[in-house]
């Protein structure tokens, strides 16, 4: 089962959310090794290095669950330079937001993500998120 894992880059700079993500997973037994990003930036710089600090990510096998308003670099902006990299291009996204803006749906879609969900209000209604979000990524075919 191990060559299932998904590596699970989490982007939120709200260590509420982040908090709130890691209690999800544990809850619904989601065993997905989770890397974390506090925007961005940081996000990039994981997923571009082989070495150093942030070597730990693996290259293969990566999901990118994406907050859209953060510092430094949101995430649309985020996006933009995602698949602008040859190398990452095919990196898939979700973006699990509180915008409920038909803006950012827009932008998110044209950068080709591969789902927006927006943040649930109950911890409850959280797990049930991830629950469901698991399911789908298990169902996935990511290289």
């Amino acid at each position: 089962m191990q060559e299932r894992v998904i590596n699970i880059l989490l982007v939120e700079d709200d260590e509420v959310d982040v908090m709130n993500v890691k209690r999800a997973f544990k809850k619904v037994n989601i065993t997905n090794p989770l890397y974390l990003a506090s925007n961005g930036l940081e996000a990039l710089a994981m997923l571009r290095s082989n070495h150093g600090k942030y070597s730990n990510l693996p290259t293969e096998r990566r999901l990118v669950l994406l907050d859209l308003n953060m510092p430094k670099m949101n995430g649309i902006e985020f996006l933009q330079e995602l698949r602008s990299d040859p190398e990452l291009c095919t990196t898939p996204v979700v973006v699990m937001t509180t915008s409920n803006h038909d803006q950012d749906k827009v932008q998110a879609y044209n950068f080709n993500v591969a789902g927006y969900i927006l943040k649930p209000l109950t911890f409850n209604n959280f797990v049930e998120t991830m629950s469901t979000l698991n399911k789908y990524w298990i169902l996935c075919e990511i290289p």
